[in-house]
């Protein structure tokens, strides 16, 4: 599970749109590969769903009403989880936003503006009584039990009233 640093959530960052009229450029091949990246089902989130569902632990995906739309929803537990992929959400942003290369006034803004949003989520989702939970999708992938393991230890600690702090 990870913290994320805080970016301020006093201004919304603005994201130029990607268009070659505002000096944007990608090649036909990058364009196809970007295209493919999904943002629900990926390998790394039903991983964890067929991991918690071979547990016994009911879940629904994608929840319309929760704010961030996470990729699990334990609505006994008030549990919400979200598998975050490392490029999208930042992972060590303020390292790997210097190695960027092409398109950087278009990607830092994003990446950046992933980040606030999903602090905000968690700000929300905290105010209306949730526990949010995040993974990296590598960490799932190379540590599937440990996750797992982290989500069983939360539930069984709400069922005896001892409610752990993930923030």
């Amino acid at each position: 599970m990870h913290n994320k640093y805080i970016i301020s959530n006093d201004q919304i960052i603005k994201v130029p749109r990607f268009e070659e009229s505002a000096g944007f450029y990608t090649t036909k091949n990058r364009s196809r590969i970007m295209a493919k990246v999904k943002g629900k089902n990926s390998i790394p989130e039903l991983m964890l769903r067929k991991a918690l569902w071979a547990k016994n632990i009911r879940y629904r995906i994608h929840v319309k009403n929760l704010t961030g739309k996470p990729d699990l929803a334990i609505k006994k537990y008030r549990l919400a989880i979200f598998v975050d992929g490392a490029f999208w959400h930042g992972y060590q942003w303020e390292i790997k936003k210097h190695t960027l290369k092409t398109n950087i006034g278009f990607w830092i803004p994003k990446i950046e503006r992933n980040i606030q949003r999903d602090q905000l989520n968690n700000k929300t989702l905290n105010e209306q009584g949730y526990t949010v939970m995040r993974f990296w999708d590598h960490e799932i992938q190379k540590e599937l039990e440990v996750c797992v393991n982290q989500i069983l230890l939360y539930l069984e600690a709400v069922k005896y009233g001892n409610i752990p702090d993930f923030e």
